[in-house]
């Protein structure tokens, strides 16, 4: 035992060599580095957890897993977090919960309708369309591009249940708003966090206002397990049934490793089963196998710790784009916080004006040439795709902005990966951009 120890130890110490030697002294030049739209940012931390939880070869969620479901529970001080193996999955989890017969008269069924952006990533409007729900689409505000109040409120009908709605690009939708119409019309509430971690609203955690909310993981987002999710919630009933989905919809909720956690193992009634059948083995939901691996859990652990510096830098990079391009707004709708928030930025989200004398594809090609990463927001109008034209649907006015956003806008980065000369240089391929045209 002593020596696996040593020779663990001693592997770790040579993975912090193999970073610096690997990853260190990046040097920035400037036209010939790509400053991205986000990307991985870790040091040796995250490297050594990855093969320390490699070494033990537990490969499916285990005790870093456990770690992590905790202190991310913690953070947000809520009761529960339920790790799956990507946002997207994340997504499907908490929009599947809600159709759970476990929730006798609140249960989703097919039908039903569910309020949400048509200005949207698609996996916020998949789950619904795959629960067999409609989706009712709203527009959004320009310079925040958060969900309008009042065609909410327009949208709510006889078979409302719910609203989904993602904090774009980390920016809060008007939660006060938006959490009294549904505790006036008794609807479910889904917080899409996947971009918004570490954004707060009214001074609270987004994520802590709705019943379920959704975080990803992806190395674009705030922190990073390279794929990996999680549902969060403060609800023990949506917790439980939200793991049985995320595993096979089996009703125990054991531990791995663990048995008889109720004490009623074999003491139960289940549908036509035998009497006393071992409830390991009950399912209860149509489920799915989405568990994260204890090595993206691992790297995850490590980079919770370095959640707040994040957010730090994402919110400084934002200012300063935000000071150095604020003389073209004649021309660029630079974004804006929403009344009471303090978004962690997920990016720099700019639309061309109409009347700008350019395109947006005119402005991305400049700065692509120039080594700056763009992305367009995400799918624009969802309903203009080919998967989701002809799926059932509600749609709330004419989706004016959504439209204007699917032609003119596009976002650049404010990860914590850009230091002042990326951003410096950003800034000068706009002015060059704007001389030029």
């Amino acid at each position: 035992m002593a020596q696996e120890e040593a020779l663990r130890k001693e592997i770790l110490h040579l993975v912090k060599d193999y970073y610096k030697e690997k990853y260190g002294n990046q040097e920035f030049i400037p036209g010939t580095s790509q400053v991205r739209y986000a990307g991985r940012y870790f040091d040796e931390h995250e490297l050594v957890n990855l093969v320390d939880a490699s070494l033990d070869f537990w490969l499916t969620a285990g005790r870093y897993s456990e770690e992590f479901e905790y202190k991310f529970a913690k953070y947000f001080g809520l009761s529960n977090a339920i790790l799956v193996n990507s946002g997207s999955s994340a997504n499907l989890v908490a929009m599947t919960t809600l159709t759970s017969p476990k929730l006798a008269e609140r249960q989703l069924l097919p039908g039903d309708e569910v309020i949400t952006t048509a200005c949207a990533f698609p996996t916020t409007i998949a789950p619904i369309v795959q629960n067999r729900l409609v989706p009712v689409f709203v527009d959004v505000d320009l310079a925040t591009y958060g969900a309008k109040v009042d065609e909410i409120k327009q949208a709510i009908s006889p078979k409302t249940k719910a609203i989904f709605i993602a904090h774009t690009l980390a920016n809060p939708y008007d939660l006060n708003s938006v959490m009294a119409i549904a505790r006036e019309n008794n609807l479910w509430v889904i917080e899409d966090n996947c971009d918004a971690l570490g954004s707060r609203y009214d001074g609270k955690l987004t994520g802590t206002f709705g019943d379920l909310a959704t975080v990803s993981f992806y190395p674009a987002h705030h922190i990073t397990m390279g794929e990996g999710g999680c549902v969060i919630t403060n609800d023990d009933l949506l917790a439980q049934i939200a793991r049985s989905f995320r595993d096979w919809g089996r009703d125990c909720y054991c531990s791995g490793g663990e048995n008889n956690t109720c004490g009623k193992r074999y003491t139960q009634q289940y549908g036509t089963l035998p009497y006393g059948y071992d409830h390991k083995y009950v399912y209860s939901h149509i489920g799915y196998n989405l568990k994260v691996t204890d090595m993206q859990a691992a790297i995850g652990v490590a980079q919770l710790k370095k959640l707040n510096e994040f957010t730090s830098k994402r919110k400084r990079n934002f200012n300063i784009l935000t000071e150095g391009l604020k003389d073209f707004e004649d021309k660029l709708i630079l974004p804006q916080a929403t009344e009471l928030s303090d978004p962690s930025w997920f990016g720099f989200v700019i639309t061309v004006r109409e009347n700008a004398g350019f395109t947006r594809n005119e402005l991305t090609s400049f700065l692509e040439a120039n080594k700056v990463e763009t992305r367009n927001l995400f799918a624009g109008n969802i309903l203009r795709h080919p998967a989701f034209m002809d799926i059932e649907k509600r749609v709330i006015g004419n989706l004016e902005n959504t439209d204007l956003i699917t032609n003119n806008t596009f976002f650049i980065g404010v990860y914590p990966g850009l230091e002042l000369e990326h951003r410096n240089y950003v800034i000068e391929m706009f002015k060059n951009f704007f001389e030029k045209s």
